[in-house]
């Protein structure tokens, strides 16, 4: 096996409260929910100074997507004809090769093992993989190009 296909093996640090139980595509912007992170693997400081940053990058695990609505070829986003078909790593959409899920959410307050986040596009009880606090210098450095239909795909996206 090449080095590059070992497997690698990811435990949750926590899990995903949220008031929405269905992935739904839209309006996840005022979605609050809490990352309950597991207290047999930390104490609360494991969250000491996360409180000063305004933003964090969730990564999770879609659990919930069965393994047979998982991509590997193009396709159109949404299943949009007007827009052109492209792979799934040209798309955020759910049915990616590993599950994974990363989102830039509003970092609401921070409790102990409880850490409320808002804009959060991950639903109850999913899995969560790793938190980073996000830093201006971790985004994008030059101009930003995207194609039209990704804007008009998530026009509504964080709206709420």
């Amino acid at each position: 096996m090449s080095d590059w296909k070992q497997e690698i093996t990811v435990q949750p640090i926590g899990v995903v409260r949220s008031p929405r139980d269905e992935a739904i595509d839209d309006f996840w912007g005022s979605v609050e929910s809490v990352i309950e992170l597991d207290p047999e693997q930390f104490t609360p400081d494991v969250a000491a100074g996360l409180s000063d940053f305004s933003h964090v990058d969730v990564v999770f695990f879609m659990n919930r997507v069965k393994p047979e609505k998982i991509e590997t070829t193009a396709r159109h986003p949404r299943g949009n004809t007007e827009w052109p078909q492209v792979g799934i790593f040209a798309q955020r959409a759910k049915g990616r090769p590993n599950r994974l899920g990363v989102t830039n959410c509003q970092l609401v307050k921070v409790e102990g093992l409880s850490i409320t986040v808002r804009g959060l596009d991950a639903i109850e009880g999913t899995p969560v993989v790793d938190l980073k606090p996000y830093m201006a210098e971790f985004g994008p450095r030059g101009e930003v190009k995207q194609p039209e239909w990704s804007h008009v795909l998530m026009q509504e996206y964080f709206l709420g």
